[in-house]
C-alpha cells in the first residue's frame, strides 16, 4: 500500500509539472493572444460585407437625327460566329456602332461575345432560335423561336433584351407579326454575301449602294464578308455616311409591332396650295389703282358690241373677224381690186 501510494503522489507530481510548466509570462501571452482573437473575431463579424464591384454597362443611347445627317445602318445576321470577335474590332477602332440579328442556338455558345456587343453600343436583336421560316409555323411555334432567343440574349449580355425581329429568310405574315409582337426589320440592300463569298464583291456592292436611310444586310458567319468590312467602312466614310444603329436610325419615326421596315423613307416634300377659282357669281377683286379696268367682252370675235362706235377708216371684211383691210381682198390692206377678177 505504501508504495502504491508513494506512486500516486508521484505521478500527481508530475501532472501538475506537465500542466503548470509555463512561465507566468508565457501564460499571461497566451490568455493576451486569445482575448485579442476574440475581439478580432467580433469586429470581423460586425463589419459590414464588402460590396461587389459593379458590372460594366452598355452606353446609353445616342442622340442622332437621320433626318438630317446621311445614315446607314450595317447589320449582320446569323451570329455570333467564329469570326464575330475580329468584326468587333474593326468597328471598334472606325468607331462605328452596328445592329447584330442573331440566332438563340449560337448565344449559348458565344455569351463573352454578345456581352461585348452590348457594352460597345451595338444593338442586339432577335434572329429567331435556328432560322426556320416563321411563315411555315404555327402561332406557339413563332412565339416558341422567338422568346427563346429572347431569354438567351438576356442572359448573355447581362440583361438587354432586344425590342427587334428579323425573320429568316425575310419571311412574314399577319400571323407572324401578331405572334413575334416586335418590329420586323428587312433590308434595302442585299449584299448576297452568303451566295459569293467573295470579298472584291462584297466590299463593291457595301460601298456603292446604300443610299441615306439605308438598312444593309450582311452575315458576320462568312470570313469573306468580315474581311470586307474594313474597306466598307473607309468607303461609305468617304460618301459621308454617319454608322448607326436600326433603332438610331428610326428615332424619328416610332417602330411598330408587327410592322415590316426596309428603311427610312425620306420625308416627303411640302407641295405649296393651290389657289382655288372664286366660285361662280363671286364679287371680282378690285382694281389695282391706276390700272384699267376691263370692259364688257363681245360673244362673237371680231364683232363689236351693240352700242360700241368703231373706229372710223377701220372697216371689217366680212367673214374674217377683225381683220382691217379693204374689201374684196381680206388681209391685205391698202390693195385695190384690180377689175375684171
Amino acid at each position: 500500500m505504501r508504495i502504491i501510494k508513494y506512486g500516486a503522489l508521484t505521478v500527481a507530481g508530475l501532472l501538475l509539472a506537465a500542466g503548470c510548466g509555463q512561465t507566468p509570462e508565457k501564460k499571461a501571452r497566451t490568455a493576451g493572444e486569445k482575448q485579442g482573437g476574440t475581439a478580432a473575431a467580433g469586429k470581423a463579424a460586425s463589419a459590414p460585407p464588402a460590396r461587389k464591384p459593379e458590372s460594366p454597362k452598355p452606353p446609353p443611347p445616342r442622340v442622332v437625327d437621320c433626318v438630317k445627317l446621311k445614315c446607314v445602318a450595317l447589320t449582320f445576321d446569323d451570329g455570333p460566329g467564329p469570326y464575330t470577335e475580329r468584326l468587333l474590332n474593326t468597328l471598334h477602332a472606325a468607331g462605328a456602332r452596328a445592329t447584330f440579328f442573331m440566332l438563340g442556338e449560337n448565344v449559348r455558345s458565344h455569351e463573352g461575345t454578345v456581352r461585348r456587343m452590348a457594352l460597345e453600343g451595338h444593338e442586339l436583336a432577335n434572329h429567331s432560335w435556328d432560322h426556320p421560316s416563321l411563315t411555315s409555323l404555327s402561332a406557339a411555334g413563332v412565339r416558341s423561336q422567338v422568346q427563346r432567343t429572347q431569354e438567351a440574349i438576356a442572359k448573355a449580355s447581362g440583361g438587354v433584351r432586344p425590342t427587334l425581329l428579323r425573320p429568316p429568310y425575310g419571311a412574314t405574315n399577319t400571323q407572324v407579326g401578331r405572334a413575334a409582337a416586335l418590329p420586323e426589320i428587312l433590308w434595302s440592300v442585299d449584299t448576297e454575301d452568303w451566295r459569293y463569298r467573295n470579298v472584291a464583291r462584297d466590299t463593291r456592292v457595301g460601298i456603292n449602294e446604300p443610299k441615306s436611310g439605308g438598312i444593309v444586310l450582311y452575315h458576320d458567319i462568312h470570313k469573306p464578308s468580315v474581311d470586307s468590312i474594313p474597306k466598307v467602312l473607309e468607303g461609305l466614310k468617304r460618301r459621308g455616311f454617319t454608322f448607326v444603329t436600326v433603332s438610331e436610325l428610326f428615332r424619328s419615326q416610332p417602330l411598330k409591332p408587327g410592322k415590316t421596315y426596309t428603311d427610312l423613307a425620306p420625308p416627303k416634300p411640302v407641295k405649296a396650295p393651290t389657289p382655288s377659282a372664286p366660285p361662280s357669281g363671286a364679287p371680282s377683286a378690285p382694281a389695282t389703282p391706276g390700272s384699267p379696268t376691263p370692259g364688257p367682252v363681245s360673244p362673237t370675235p371680231g364683232l363689236p358690241l351693240p352700242g360700241t362706235p368703231t373706229v372710223p377708216g377701220t372697216p371689217t371684211v366680212p367673214g374674217v373677224p377683225g381683220t382691217p383691210g379693204v374689201p374684196g381682198v381680206p388681209g391685205v390692206p391698202g390693195t385695190p381690186t384690180p377689175p375684171g377678177r
